[in-house]
């Protein structure tokens, strides 16, 4: 395929979506169409250049290229990204109003530049690519998730999410650093052969880097602030783009963690950790978009761990089968929040029962979530513990803590969205309607209808993760002989699933208090690192204050006095001087002024007195 597909698929996006945002209010009326017919032309793109597998590199700086190349990897993720930014983007377009911005122009703009960054991400083949998509899509982000300026919460939950990850970001320019000390190229496929100590000081880098990301521990509390923004904002943000590519990249980077030995350890514990950790967080969750934000970090926590076991295909078809689950139930938690103007757990219970296909579609979603068989999740977080297994006794043990704690914060809210709530319990979930923003009391046809096609693949992605794609896709990968889970641990894990659901359902689920606000992550990283530079910056601003504003201030009024001595000296004598020298001047010019009298018998004589004196000199020289 010719490599002009690979251009046009990155760069229409971000044209169309930066004519948008230039054109403002003017573009509102065909925003919505435009930024929809561009997602389904990307899609069909991403088909295509996945099909044909295009590379192109162009020069960058002396020895390194900016290259995009579609492998096996970027050729799963490439449509799967496509596909549900079209969908997500269908269901923006269908609800106006509500949870949905008001200003299409810019949101659907803003939609199509962070859509381009994430394909350059992607397909990026070297780190100067990869450094560009994921500059563009760390600052679109920031600007989706704070749209509603207006709201100051928004913005600062925007601000949070910014920083927290261009923190970890600079992880980035210390792999390339270090790259091009230890000689690459910057190609990404060349990163394990870097020699020590650069190639551990990459891996460190791209780590952080991932894992910042990907909101896995100590970085997961941005999450929590970036639910602020909209839901389609977040059905695309934290399903298959900005925070799936955390682990998109560590899968990318698989043989380098494996280099280093020591990476792939902390990637893969970093990665179980938190899908328990954050699991407990969102079991304590009351707030919808909260606990799902909590089970994106935890689920990709899956992805991490994959790419620390060196099983990238499993990994993959984990990040993608949670990809379909997870925009499927942030855009659920859209149209309830339109609707009925919360998102309160405590005021949706029923809620599965107002609108069916909302309800089921939900449904198909939790349980995929759960890893309750046949659906999704469960095969590919099987095909994950295959590969831990073999590796790690305990390690396997964090691993499936972490899949049953899955099912019981999917098993929560299944049986809240369900349960039929007596006449009192009614009254007090009412109460609740329209306490978040007002609710338009519909869900419109359209956007249950884009529930539907993402309700299937989070039944039926799974096949990724199982005989015969499962090899086919490990190989394609390179991880030809990937661990593949056995039958018998499938159904292990299987009834394990539904034995926790089953739980929740006669028991319900505790909510344990230390993990109600995130852990308090926020508060530690204030303590320990914004305080701490807050502490710096009010100290540089004193020693500022007394030494080098001083220094400068001092430095002015020595300036000011010597100005004001050379006026004195410029006024008593040098302009005493000129005034004498032009004195003497005008004498001179007076004096020889006389003899021009317009006589020309005058100027004869004076000639003749000039030749006699200068002929006497000659005598007396002689």
């Amino acid at each position: 395929m010719s490599p002009v597909y690979l251009w046009v698929l990155i760069t229409l996006p971000g044209v169309l979506g930066a004519g948008l945002c230039l054109a403002g209010r003017v573009a509102d009326r065909v925003a919505g169409p435009v930024g929809v017919t561009a997602a389904a032309a990307v899609t069909a793109l991403a088909i295509g250049v996945a099909l044909g597998r295009p590379a192109v590199a162009v020069p960058f700086v002396a020895g390194a290229d900016f290259g995009l190349q579609v492998d096996a990897l970027a050729a799963v993720v490439l449509p799967t990204v496509a596909v549900v930014a079209l969908l997500v983007l269908i269901f923006a377009a269908a609800e106006r109003g509500g949870d949905v911005p008001r200003a299409p122009s810019r949101f659907f703009g803003l939609m199509l530049l962070f859509l381009a960054a994430v394909l350059i991400t992607v397909a990026a083949g070297t780190l100067p690519a990869l450094v560009l998509g994921w500059e563009v899509m760390g600052a679109t982000s920031y600007a989706l998730i704070g749209f509603r300026w207006q709201d100051v919460d928004r913005v600062a939950g925007g601000a949070t999410a910014l920083l927290t990850t261009r923190a970890a970001d600079l992880g980035l320019y210390l792999a390339a650093g270090a790259a091009l000390a230890g000689g690459s190229a910057l190609e990404l496929t060349g990163l394990p052969g870097l020699p020590a100590p650069w190639r551990d000081v990459a891996a460190a880098g791209v780590l952080v880097a991932a894992l910042g990301k990907a909101a896995q521990l100590p970085f997961s509390f941005w999450l929590s602030r970036a639910m602020l923004g909209p839901s389609p904002v977040s059905a695309l943000l934290h399903s298959a783009a900005m925070v799936a590519m955390g682990g998109y990249l560590l899968l990318r980077v698989a043989p380098l963690l494996a280099a280093t030995g020591w990476a792939a350890t902390v990637a893969a514990w970093a990665g179980a950790l938190t899908a328990l950790v954050l699991g407990a967080v969102a079991v304590a969750q009351q707030d919808l978009k909260q606990l799902l934000a909590a089970s994106t970090a935890a689920q990709l926590g899956f992805v991490v761990l994959a790419a620390g076991v060196s099983a990238p295909g499993g990994g993959t078809a984990q990040l993608v089968a949670h990809a379909a689950t997870k925009a499927l139930l942030f855009l659920v938690a859209g149209a309830w929040l339109t609707a009925l103007g919360t998102k309160q757990l405590a005021g949706l219970r029923g809620a599965a029962r107002r609108w069916p296909v909302v309800g089921v579609c939900a449904t198909v979603g939790l349980l995929a979530l759960a890893g309750a068989p046949p659906l999704s999740l469960w095969a590919t977080k099987d095909e994950i513990l295959a590969a831990v297994r073999d590796i790690s006794p305990a390690l396997a043990v964090v691993t499936l803590a972490a899949a049953a704690v899955s099912a019981a914060y999917a098993g929560k809210v299944l049986v809240l969205l369900w349960i039929r709530p007596s006449a009192e319990v009614v009254r007090e979930v009412e109460d609740l309607f329209d306490t978040e923003e007002p609710g338009t009391r519909r869900v419109p046809r359209t956007a249950q209808t884009v529930l539907i096609p993402l309700a299937v693949g989070a039944a039926t992605l799974g096949v990724l993760a199982l005989p015969p794609l499962a090899a086919e896709l490990a190989a394609a990968v390179g991880a030809a002989g990937e661990p593949e889970s056995t039958p018998v641990e499938l159904i292990g894990s299987g009834v394990l699933a539904l034995l926790v659901l089953a739980a929740v359902a006669r028991w319900g689920t505790p909510a344990p208090g230390w993990a109600v606000n995130w852990l308090y992550l926020d508060r530690m990283v204030t303590r320990l690192v914004v305080d701490p530079i807050l502490w710096l910056a009010a100290a540089l601003a004193r020693f500022d204050d007394a030494v080098v504003d001083r220094g400068v201030t001092g430095a002015a009024d020595g300036a000011v006095w010597v100005a004001g001595q050379a006026e004195r000296i410029e006024s008593t004598r040098i302009d005493a001087t000129v005034r004498g020298v032009a004195a003497a001047v005008r004498r001179l010019a007076r004096q020889a002024r006389r003899p021009q009298t317009g006589q020309l018998y005058q100027y004869y004589l004076q000639v003749i007195l000039l030749l006699l004196g200068a002929a006497v000199l000659l005598i007396l020289v002689t």
